[in-house]
């Protein structure tokens, strides 16, 4: 029903619009009396076999949203409800900031793919704070994970006190951390993927986290536009600081293949495009490290089958964003009856 009723009439008016729109659509939805039960009912499945325990921490399944749909925790519980086993925030910064100028998402309905140029408009990491403590542990509780970054203002020689404001304020309300170095759509920001920054950000977020009580994963997450050779050096950061693993993939610069009119548009693109590159480097990581470290994979996610891919080449959970627009919440329920045919 979404594909051939709901998504065509969506696709007719502005992305970020209409991205707003769903939001109020799903927040009212799960609203009234008894359709938070409906939902579940819908697009859940419960099934102990799809539980995976990944860096210590134990999801009911492995299929997740990756950052970007609720960059200010607003939404959590309410997509929780549409299956998900985990739910990731952000890109959250220490000052709220507007992001690019609009218009700044894109659909290529070609491509099944999206361009956008956000450049981490978000409220900034307090507000989020107090929408998380709504989240309390126990029944009920959403798995999160807080995906951080640096204000656009922020110079790169300052970068590492945005991520570490950012992680003390988030430290008792997410399950675990995103260092996100890789969005092409804050100048410069890239930069900190080189191995010298990289290594030295790593290793100060986890100088804190080891100062804790008890420690959160930290995760890593990465460009697929990484040669071999940086890709390497990535396997080589994560042995020398020892953070949790790695996210793979962010958006793509390249433009290869595209049919869209939209393609020449500037920013990260996401969706089916992405499905390839993202798969090799989620390989290339697992098997060059010997599987040293967890992997979630993301980029390009559309069916069962692209999921399962991932998977196979060494992901240990996966995440939807595009695939999630495109195909709408059913893809979840499909990924995970995909995999318990697999059992």
């Amino acid at each position: 029903m979404y594909k051939s009723l709901i998504r065509p009439v969506l696709f007719r008016f502005d992305p970020e619009k209409i991205h707003y729109f769903t939001f109020s659509t799903i927040r009212f939805l799960n609203s009234i009396p008894g359709m938070q039960s409906v939902l579940k009912s819908m697009f859940e499945v419960n099934d102990p076999r799809l539980e995976r325990e990944v860096f210590g921490l134990k999801f009911k399944n492995p299929v997740g949203l990756a950052a970007g749909l609720d960059k200010d925790a607003k939404l959590y519980k309410e997509l929780g409800n549409l299956g998900f086993g985990f739910i990731e925030i952000g890109t959250l910064t220490p000052k709220p900031q507007d992001g690019n100028p609009k218009k700044r998402l894109f659909r290529l309905r070609e491509d099944g793919g999206l361009i956008n140029r956000m450049g981490f408009n978000n409220g900034g990491v307090a507000e989020a704070v107090e929408r998380l403590k709504k989240n309390p542990k126990g029944k009920g509780h959403v798995l999160i994970g807080g995906n951080i970054g640096k204000n656009k203002v922020t110079p790169n020689e300052d970068a590492v006190s945005d991520y570490e404001i950012c992680f003390d304020a988030l430290y008792d309300y997410v399950d675990y951390f995103v260092v996100n170095v890789s969005s092409p759509n804050t100048p410069n920001l890239r930069e900190l993927q080189d191995k010298e920054p990289l290594t030295q950000l790593l290793q100060t977020l986890q100088d804190k986290n080891q100062a804790k009580p008890i420690q959160k994963p930290i995760l890593l997450k990465i460009a697929p536009d990484l040669t071999d050779s940086q890709l390497l050096d990535i396997i080589d950061i994560i042995q020398t600081t020892k953070i949790a693993g790695v996210i793979a993939t962010n958006t793509t610069i390249s433009r290869e293949g595209l049919q869209s009119e939209n393609k020449k548009e500037t920013g990260g693109l996401s969706g089916k495009p992405l499905t390839k590159r993202s798969t090799e480097v989620i390989r290339f990581l697992s098997e060059k490290s010997n599987k040293a470290f967890p992997i979630i994979g993301v980029g390009g996610i559309h069916t069962a089958e692209d999921a399962i891919e991932k998977l196979e080449a060494g992901a240990s959970l996966i995440q939807l964003y595009t695939g999630f627009i495109y195909e709408g919440p059913g893809l979840i329920k499909a990924i995970n009856k995909k995999l318990l045919s697999k059992k």
